[in-house]
C-alpha cells in the first residue's frame, strides 16, 4: 500500500504514518516491512527475504542440537 499511494503523499513517512494508524501497527515496523518488500523487488540493495530465510535455516537446525 505504501509504495502503491507513495505519489499521493509528500513523502514516504507521511505515507507511512497515514497507514499505520488505519491498521494499527507502528511506523517503524511498516518501514522495515517496506524495505524488505524493496529488496524483494530488488529495487533496493539487500537481501531478499528468501536469502534471509536461507541463511537463517541452519542457525534454527543448530539450536536444536546439544
Amino acid at each position: 500500500m505504501v509504495l502503491e499511494h507513495q505519489c499521493e503523499v509528500e513523502s514516504r513517512w507521511a505515507g507511512i504514518g497515514s497507514i499505520t494508524a488505519k491498521i494499527g501497527s507502528t511506523n517503524e515496523t511498516l518501514c522495515k516491512r517496506v524495505r524488505r518488500a524493496e529488496a524483494d523487488k530488488g529495487v533496493r540493495a539487500g537481501l531478499t527475504s528468501v536469502e534471509r530465510e536461507r541463511l537463517r535455516a541452519p542457525e534454527r537446525e543448530n539450536r536444536g542440537t546439544p
